[in-house]
């Protein structure tokens, strides 16, 4: 079953992006609406879907412009009111061709799985090809209000990674810790550290999205930088223990350990009152007792501040790997 198509005048689309888009209707053929199967074509169903479901604005790519002059015939046909048209231009990838799998990733449900949170890629999204000045950051509330149509752009837009890590990165410095922690969770079981971080007691998880969040840009960075501090057996890497975990540090170590221990409570400035006293002692500066006690502490050279993984770690881990790192800095070659 066809639909026959006018002949004549022209269909004119006043389309919300792209502005006045000019058919020719003696250049449409009659549409095909009904297979030999019975089953309806696209074209046909979508206007009958569009119809019966209210729909007032249809914003989709502009892959789909050639497909409007056909679909506004049969809503005329049908009895229905037109809905207003809005044509995207497609993404594109940084070679500027249209965005496909071997630019990566292409589904929303991957960049879930690769850590990205939700209203990072709402506002990236919305941002790709629309804008309001120079401003980058919008909450969902900011987007509602101030978007409009005539800031969308007519030329594609570009689809840029670093960007899209950039604002992820922005929303999980400043989100809500509870939420952030939330929604790591998933990826602590995934790097079979879910049943340690239930067991952790009410508030620890906000502190460590806390000291994590300024160095991760993915959830998938946070839970990789969490392990030292849910994984019990933490493995040293070789590496900080060559460069950092020396026979000659360890009577420090040992020192600072003892200090620490002898603490009646295991607060920050009982803790920097420690380090102050082994570091007057040794003749050391914060960053040369403070790297061999995180490599100690953690495993590597990198790591929050100091106090905010003692914070972390409590007074039990926290000696345990002290003493450790000192019997790992005695075993090492001068």
């Amino acid at each position: 079953l066809r639909f026959k198509a006018p002949q004549e005048g022209q269909t004119v689309i006043d389309d919300l992006i792209k502005g006045r888009v000019v058919f020719e209707n003696n250049l449409l053929d009659d549409l095909i609406i009904l297979r030999s199967n019975g089953y309806p074509t696209y074209n046909f169903s979508v206007v009958v879907d569009d119809a019966l479901m209210g729909i007032t604005h249809v914003v989709r790519g502009d892959d789909h412009l050639t497909n409007t002059p056909r679909q506004i015939p049969i809503f005329h046909a049908l009895g229905y009111a037109v809905p207003r048209f809005g044509h995207l231009s497609m993404i594109m990838g940084s070679d500027k061709a249209r965005l496909s799998k071997r630019h990566g990733a292409t589904s929303i449900l991957a960049y879930k799985e690769m850590g990205y949170l939700p209203e990072a890629m709402i506002n990236y999204l919305v941002r790709l090809g629309w804008s309001f000045g120079d401003q980058e950051i919008f909450s969902v509330p900011e987007l509602i209000e101030k978007f409009t149509f005539d800031q969308v752009q007519k030329s594609a837009a570009v689809f840029n990674p670093d960007k899209l890590l950039w604002v992820n990165a922005h929303y999980i410095r400043q989100g809500e810790p509870k939420r952030v922690a939330e929604l790591l969770q998933p990826f602590l079981v995934q790097a079979g550290l879910g049943d340690e971080a239930r067991a952790m007691p009410a508030g620890w998880m906000e502190r460590l999205v806390i000291a994590l969040r300024e160095r991760s840009q993915t959830l998938v960075e946070m839970a990789q930088a969490a392990v030292p501090y849910l994984q019990q057996d933490m493995p040293i890497e070789d590496e900080a223990a060559e460069k950092f975990l020396t026979p000659a540090i360890a009577p420090t170590l040992g020192h600072l350990s003892e200090r620490l221990a002898a603490l009646p409570e295991f607060t920050k400035p009982g803790q920097e009152a420690a380090f102050k006293e082994v570091m007057e002692t040794a003749g050391l500066k914060m960053g040369q007792l403070a790297q061999p006690v995180r490599v100690a502490l953690t495993g590597r050279a990198a790591s929050p501040g100091i106090f905010e993984v003692i914070d972390l770690l409590g007074r039990e881990r926290t000696l345990a790997r002290l003493r450790r790192g000192i019997e790992r800095a005695k075993a090492a070659r001068p």
